[in-house]
């Protein structure tokens, strides 16, 4: 089922923020580290530490974190909230990803491609609004 919710960039202390917010609603808190994933080759060790994915489930609830690993562009009001598209169903996902792309910036484009946490892509839309996605492994 397609699922949208908000999508926080954290600089460094995702793993912190996260859990205060569990603090806050309660519910299950799900963090993987970049250093417990294959990537962690393409990134310096003093980043290993840094969360790539977190999820917070309570209720109605549901928060999507991860910490900044963009390796040119900085945190900034404005660029560290986005929106999260998750979906069971690659299908669906690439055909939501495809119509978002439409006049999308091609400078920070990741098309949706297979990562050990699965499906993956991200866009900033013709209106410049920040989009990321997660889905099944196609």
């Amino acid at each position: 089922m397609l699922h949208v919710t908000p999508f926080l960039l954290f600089d460094g202390n995702c793993a912190e923020a996260m859990t205060f917010y569990q603090g806050c609603f309660g519910g299950a808190l799900t963090l993987t580290r970049l250093g417990d994933t294959p990537m962690k080759q393409a990134y310096p060790p003093e980043q290993h530490h840094k969360i790539i994915y977190a999820r917070l489930t309570s209720g109605a609830v549901d928060i999507s974190a991860t910490d900044w690993l963009h390796p040119t562009r900085r945190p900034a009001d404005g660029n560290t909230t986005a929106i999260y598209v998750q979906d069971n169903e690659p299908a669906r996902l690439k055909a939501v990803f495809d119509k978002l792309s439409q006049g999308a910036d091609t400078e920070n484009f990741v098309a949706l491609m297979d990562m050990p946490f699965g499906q993956y892509g991200r866009l900033t839309d013709r209106y410049g609004k920040e989009w990321f996605f997660r889905g099944e492994k196609g």
